[in-house]
């Protein structure tokens, strides 16, 4: 039963469509990231500092106009809009690949397509993030939200695995050829979509102050502040692991194209394992959250202490599980918990905090492996990361009305007075008891006050 449960979400033909042709198209995107990595050591002599340049490059466009874009989105048909940014990005691609296989490409061209990359997502991901609501009814978005995690991450394993042999037999150039072409995959199923069958969002009208009322709306859910104080720290590092894995494998233990790939994959496998776990889960938990973050930390740590190119891959393992099982959750966790009308913006501050860092963190992170090693850089990413978790869990804890001991075994929460809405359910610990009026706190309970979630949102712990 559970095993279905798992894939529940497919049974809607709409989400099935663009499942197959995510699952079809995303291979083609790792294989493009591996071959940016490489084309970039190439060409600028493995330099750190230049590979952190190309991820800031695409990922500053996010930082710079992520709330303006998710303001758009809110406005715009997000399948019409998805056609056209997947098109750009496929051309993008062939572009790069024309360019790199008649070997004419230098490390400013791949700066300039990075950057270009980085403005079509500024629109490409708060829509994809709104998409998935429209094409699934609240029981299913999270296990929706999950196999799209395991579909990217199953493209991640295979991808890199992929591109490294290519690369390493002939070059860069096809590779990204190829991306662009499997784009087609993911356009071809949003023009099969039947909208008529779409729970579409009523547009929100033209208007000004839309960012501002966005932003009121954040600042108006202390959870969603916390998180996003969370997400962005630990992001700081871990956004950029890829960044730190080639340095490893590249200046380290001086391995090749086919190598990098490899522990690329290894990383993806424990990624992929990480969101199939979270696709049999009914609701997002903080405490996984939490854990997911904490673990994701401790194992960057361990990564940077290996010795040798075996036992690093090995770690990877674990470490891309914790990473998927804290994003994938986290990720739902505001999916679930906003205003349908408010989900495009609510999404582009996730997105922006939660990959916006990266601009920031990827020269600093380059900067460490140029100074100390990259191992060193692991090292230092994962302490950041452990410190910050630990520091937020009580913060958090307090503000969704669980205290740490109630998580103990053996230990129930104490019953409160009931609110007028509130939900019955928490993991274990929070025990269901509607019958003698005992409450157990959601994450955001239904409200009349617009700034609140809708009804049946997330579980606390």
């Amino acid at each position: 039963m559970r095993r279905i449960a798992m894939f529940r979400s497919l049974a809607v033909r709409n989400y099935r469509l663009y499942a197959i042709g995510q699952l079809l198209s995303n291979p083609g995107t790792w294989m493009q990231r591996i071959a940016q990595d490489w084309l970039v050591l190439q060409l600028s002599g493995g330099s750190g500092i230049a590979l952190g340049m190309t991820t800031a490059l695409q990922f500053l466009p996010l930082l710079l106009f992520g709330l303006w874009g998710g303001a758009l989105v809110d406005r715009l048909d997000k399948r019409k809009l998805l056609i056209c940014t997947q098109s750009v990005m496929g051309a993008l691609a062939v572009a790069l690949g024309v360019l790199a296989t008649a070997g004419a490409a230098e490390v400013w061209h791949v700066y300039v397509f990075a950057f270009a990359l980085g403005l079509v997502t500024v629109l490409d991901n708060p829509g994809r993030q709104a998409f998935v609501p429209e094409m699934v009814d609240r029981e299913h978005l999270s296990n929706a939200i999950a196999l799209n995690s395991a579909s990217f991450q199953l493209g991640r394993v295979t991808g890199p695995a992929i591109a490294g042999l290519l690369i390493a037999v002939i070059g860069s150039g096809p590779v990204f050829l190829v991306n662009g072409a499997s784009f087609g995959f993911t356009i071809i199923a949003l023009a099969m979509i039947r909208t008529a069958e779409l729970t579409t969002t009523e547009p929100v009208p033209r208007g000004k102050g839309q960012i501002r009322e966005g932003l009121r709306y954040i600042g108006g859910r202390r959870d969603l502040v916390l998180l996003l104080i969370l997400a962005a720290a630990t992001q700081f590092f871990g956004a950029n692991g890829q960044n730190q894995i080639a340095l490893v494998v590249n200046n380290v233990f001086e391995a090749g194209a086919a190598a990098f790939g490899v522990a690329a994959a290894f990383l993806a496998v424990g990624a992929l394992v990480g969101a199939l776990l979270a696709a049999r889960r009914d609701r997002p938990r903080l405490r996984l959250v939490l854990i997911g973050a904490m673990s994701f930390g401790v194992l960057q740590v361990v990564a940077g202490l290996m010795p040798g190119y075996v036992a690093f891959i090995v770690v990877l393992v674990p470490m891309g599980m914790a990473f998927l099982t804290y994003v994938t959750t986290l990720n739902a966790t505001f999916q679930l918990s906003v205003d349908p009308q408010m989900r495009g913006r609510v999404m582009s501050m996730f997105l922006l905090v939660f990959m916006g860092v990266a601009p920031i963190g990827a020269p600093a992170v380059g900067l460490l492996a140029d100074a100390f090693g990259p191992q060193a850089s692991l090292v230092i990413g994962g302490t950041v990361t452990v410190l910050v978790v630990a520091a937020l869990t009580g913060p958090l804890f307090r503000v969704h009305g669980v205290r740490v001991r109630d998580l103990l075994p053996g230990r129930r929460r104490a019953a409160a007075p009931p609110g007028p809405e509130e939900a019955v359910e928490v993991e274990r610990v929070l025990v269901e008891r509607e019958a003698d009026g005992a409450t157990a706190v959601e994450l955001t309970g239904g409200s009349d006050d617009p700034r609140q979630p809708p009804e049946d949102a997330v579980t606390r712990a």
